[in-house]
């Protein structure tokens, strides 16, 4: 019984992650008697809360080329810094020739983004964010580019206290 309870217990647990796959690759090789498949697939995992990971999985099936991908996408999970349900400020995300651009938008605008980027933003929990991706569209990097500005967003509060800035210093000037 008690085992019973763990594994119930195991799929609430991951329940509570949003997956999404955001790109399944078909590989052919050829040999001797004609053609083998393999799949590749680009899932990325969220909570919905702020924190997001993406993952890359190769099989020979596709479903097992999903899972590994969710594998590899817990292990790497990072924080967002959110400001409500938007991102806090304008910022280019790149990665290779990949670039985007996350602008903030006033509540109840939705995701407004594609692909790859729409899937980073939503299992991030990100509601409210104006999208645009700029130069390469290639599926891999437009992910890889969409981290990298996510992981550079910071909050004025937390630059304060990095600089030793009072926190109230915008109030005292005026």
């Amino acid at each position: 019984m008690a085992k019973f309870s763990e594994r119930r217990e195991r799929r609430v647990e991951e329940k509570e992650h949003i997956e999404k796959v955001v790109k399944i690759n078909r590989c052919a090789k050829v040999v001797k008697g004609g053609r083998r498949f393999s799949f590749s697939a680009m899932v990325v995992v969220g909570d919905g809360k702020g924190h997001v990971g993406y993952g890359f999985g190769k099989a020979n099936e596709v479903a097992a080329a999903i899972k590994k991908g969710i594998e590899n996408a817990k292990k790497c999970y990072i924080s967002v810094s959110m400001k409500g349900t938007t991102v806090p400020h304008e910022i280019i995300g790149a990665f290779g020739s990949a670039r985007v651009l996350l602008r903030p938008a006033a509540p109840g605008t939705g995701v407004i983004a594609g692909g790859g980027v729409r899937a980073v933003l939503e299992a991030a929990g990100v509601r409210d964010v104006l999208t645009k991706c700029l130069r390469s569209n290639n599926a891999l990097n437009v992910v890889k580019a969409t981290f990298d500005g996510l992981e550079r967003l910071t909050i004025k509060e937390i630059i304060r206290e990095e600089r030793g800035v009072d926190p109230d210093a915008d109030q005292q000037k005026e």
